[in-house]
Order: C-alpha cells, then sequence, then structure tokens
C-alpha cells in the first residue's frame, strides 16, 4: 500500500511549487479535522477564571492565580495522559527564578509539559511547541488586579493543550513536548530555564515553536479584518554560528537558509496544504520591533525556533488593565477572541508537527559538485540514520523566491538537474510512501 501511494503521489506530480497539493496523509489530516474550536474557547476561558495569572500571583489558592493554573494544567495533560494509555508523560518543570529586574524575590516557578515519546529508538529528534500560561496587567510587577490574558497568551497555551490532547492519542517516530510555559512577561524565565534544560540534558531539539498571541483578527488603527493570515517569524543567522559557518554561508549567499528560515518554511508549505484559508506570512526577522519571545533563549542555545503571531494586533487588548475610556474597552478579555482563527491555527501547528514527526530523517552529508565549469547541477548524498526513506525530493527554488518552486523525486542518493547551481538554490529531503517529508537540507560545495 505505501509503495501504491508513493506511485499515486509521483504520478500526480513530479514537479510541484512549494503551495500546492500534492497529497494529503488521511492520518494528519484526521487529527487536523479533530482540533476543536470549542476545545480551544473552554480553555482559554478557564485560564482566564483565575483572574491573574500573574508568574507573582497567589501559588496557594485552588482557585486564584498561577498556583491555580498550573494545577488545572497540569491536570488537563493528566487527562490526556489517561487517553493515551500512559504514554503522554505529564509533569511540573521547576525551577527558582533569582531577583531580576522583574522578579522582587527569588520565585518558585513551573513550566507544565506533557512529553510524548517516540517510538523510534534511533530517532531522538525532540519538538518542543508551547504558550505561556502567565499573564500581566498594565503593570508588569501587579499581581492583584485583574489579567484575564485571553489572546496573550491564554490562546497560544490553548493551541498547546489541544495539540497535547489530539496527538497524544497517536504514535510518532520521535519526542514531541507541549509546553505550557511560566514568566515570559516577567523576562522569558520559563523559556530560559526549559532551553538551558535541553542543552545540559542533550536534548536533540530539532525544533520549538512558540505560540504567543494567536487570537486576534482586528488591526487596530488600520481597521484591517483578517482571519486568514497568520504570521511565522524566523531569524536568519543563528547567534552561535561559527566563523567556518559564516564563511560558508558568505561563499554561497544561503542567509535565508539556516535552521529558524527552514523551519519556517516547512510550516508554510505543510500548514497550507492541510487548513484550508491559510495565508502564513514569513517574516524574516526573530520578532517584532524591540519585544521578544519564549522562542528566543532556544534561539540563544543555537535550536532551530520561530514564534507564531497572529497577522494584525490590536494593543488595547494587550498589557492593559480591564477598563472603558471614553467608550472604549480596553482589556485582554476571552469575548475579543476569535476562536475559529484560533483553532486554523492549532490546525497549522498539528499538521506541522505531525508531518515533521512521522517523516524519516534528514539525509546525511548533502553536497554539491563543484570540480567542473558546467550548467547542470550535480548532487551527492547519503541516506539519514533511523528509518529508511522511500525516496528524496530535490528541491528548487529562485535566489529570490522565498518559497521552494519545484521539487524533483528521485530514487537515488544522487541528482543531474539540467539547471545551473549558480542561478538556483537547491535542498534535499528525505520522504517516505505516505508523502511525509523531512527538513530540507541545502549541499555543502564538495570537489
Amino acid at each position: 500500500m505505501r509503495l501504491v501511494n508513493l506511485i499515486a503521489l509521483l504520478f500526480i506530480c513530479k514537479t510541484i511549487s512549494a503551495q500546492e497539493i500534492v497529497k494529503t496523509d488521511s492520518f494528519i489530516k484526521n487529527m487536523v479535522e479533530d482540533v476543536s474550536a470549542a476545545k480551544i474557547e473552554n480553555t482559554v476561558r478557564k485560564l482566564v477564571s483565575f483572574q491573574t495569572r500573574n508568574s507573582l500571583s497567589d501559588t496557594l489558592s485552588a482557585t486564584t492565580g498561577i498556583g491555580a493554573a498550573r494545577n488545572w494544567i497540569k491536570a488537563e495533560l493528566e487527562s490526556y495522559s489517561k487517553q493515551s494509555g500512559g504514554r503522554l508523560k505529564v509533569e511540573f518543570d521547576t525551577f527558582t527564578q533569582p531577583v531580576g529586574a522583574r522578579v522582587p524575590t527569588p520565585t518558585v516557578m513551573k513550566n507544565v509539559l506533557g512529553i510524548l515519546p517516540g517510538i523510534d529508538p534511533v530517532d531522538d529528534r525532540v519538538f518542543i511547541i508551547s504558550g505561556h500560561y502567565d499573564s500581566r496587567a498594565s503593570d508588569v510587577m501587579d499581581a492583584k488586579s485583574f489579567a484575564p490574558g485571553a489572546n496573550d497568551d491564554a490562546s497560544g497555551t490553548a493551541v498547546a493543550l489541544e495539540l497535547a490532547r489530539v496527538m497524544s492519542k497517536y504514535k510518532f517516530n520521535c519526542t514531541i513536548i507541549f509546553c505550557a510555559m511560566v514568566g515570559e512577561e516577567q523576562g522569558l524565565n520559563g523559556a530560559a530555564h526549559l532551553a538551558k534544560r535541553a542543552k545540559e540534558s542533550k536534548w536533540n531539539v530539532a525544533g520549538m515553536i512558540t505560540n504567543d498571541i494567536v487570537g486576534n483578527t482586528y488591526g487596530m488603527e488600520t481597521d484591517l479584518k483578517d482571519n486568514r493570515s497568520v504570521r511565522v517569524f524566523s531569524e536568519a543567522i543563528s547567534p552561535v554560528e561559527t566563523s567556518q559557518e559564516a564563511s560558508l554561508r558568505s561563499s554561497i549567499g544561503s542567509e535565508n537558509d539556516g535552521a529558524a528560515r527552514t523551519f519556517a518554511r516547512y510550516m508554510k508549505e505543510v500548514g497550507e496544504r492541510y487548513v484550508d484559508q491559510l495565508d502564513v506570512k514569513l517574516i524574516y526577522r526573530k520578532d517584532r520591533y524591540l519585544r521578544g519571545g519564549d522562542h528566543t533563549p532556544f534561539s540563544q542555545e543555537g535550536l532551530a525556533s520561530i514564534r507564531v503571531t497572529e497577522m494584525n494586533e490590536n494593543f488595547q487588548r494587550q498589557h492593559q488593565n480591564v477598563r472603558t475610556e471614553n467608550g472604549i474597552d480596553f482589556g485582554d478579555l476571552p469575548e475579543f477572541v476569535d476562536y475559529n482563527y484560533v483553532q486554523k491555527v492549532a490546525r497549522m501547528n498539528l499538521a506541522t508537527l505531525a508531518n515533521l514527526a512521522l517523516a524519516p530523517r534528514e539525509p546525511l552529508n548533502v553536497s554539491v559538485l563543484t570540480s567542473g565549469l558546467t550548467n547542470k547541477t550535480e548532487l551527492r548524498w547519503e541516506a539519514p540514520k533511523g528509518e529508511k526513506p522511500m525516496g528524496y525530493y530535490v528541491a528548487m527554488r529562485e535566489t529570490t523566491s522565498p518559497v521552494w518552486q519545484k521539487k524533483f523525486y528521485v530514487a537515488d542518493t544522487k541528482a543531474s538537474l539540467n539547471y545551473s547551481k549558480d542561478n538556483y538554490f537547491f535542498g534535499v529531503q528525505a520522504v517516505d510512501a505516505d508523502g511525509h517529508e523531512s527538513f530540507v537540507v541545502i549541499p555543502k560545495p564538495a570537489r
């Protein structure tokens, strides 16, 4: 059946544009359709019911404050674990945040993790998806005022929880961690701790996604109303790039093919493949001007990290005490969240993670031959470790294109193309019989 699927896939199209549907896997499609706008709304409203989730707020009350919120999130993930037969491992990721600019006294903080281990013992990849469950009022140090945080960032937390609910019912090659992050508003505390833990524990983090402010569809001042566009932010150059890597990048012009950009490009291709009426906008910067998110500490550790955020923001809803002034409502209340839009964003996240987690790993030692003067392109690579691919795609795009424009299927570990390596960018990705593709690997020059 897998061979038949591959033949059908090849018959449909041997060369494809990056946004043209080649084949949707019914397994992923069923998961995507299981993502519920109603369930997302219930999660957001439940988180708002704790009145404030400021990271400095009450930890003892059962109904109010950050402590009650994290206990509820943990219990919710544990209910999903039961549905998975206990495969989803739920834990507090606990640490003490020392005194800092927004932390007046040493404070115990807790990320909440749902860890879904992979089933392939050779596949040590880890993917992390997060939203931050803490909230804030106008004054970030105000731990008592009503701070609903419905969009910022109960919406992103709801995405992570909804993916945990749906995906924990199934098995994947590699590990997926669903994370409700703490301390974002106090200085990315939870993300910094988890990124450090990942590095010290030598997790092979192949990608990290933070969903932060993903529920609003109205642009303040511009009066834009857009329920189909979503931004994916990605940095060009890793902060841990070595001088040797910088020299290679400069020589081949691959500044838009770093790990984060590759991840963002993959999300656009796969997200639009599975989610109708969705335009994934690639934003070529790490984040918005003078702002940051929970992907930043992972980026600083050299890990492929991207941020998902709504296209147009309403700043009357962000970092504001709930009030009415001059007939204008301020505050991040749940009635201002577009839950069908959050559902689309969650489905995009799920399709991306599922396709990656089911795919073979990336091909190894991908190279482009440069020994002779030619208008052709000769590529060579090695099969990845773990699951053996059914074949490979050689991806091609013009140097000015943000997405891959053509793909050529090959069964071998080499390809010869009648296109000049000097005029296009090329990459190679592994693919299985059901069309699950790995990340694209950019070739290095070789003689």
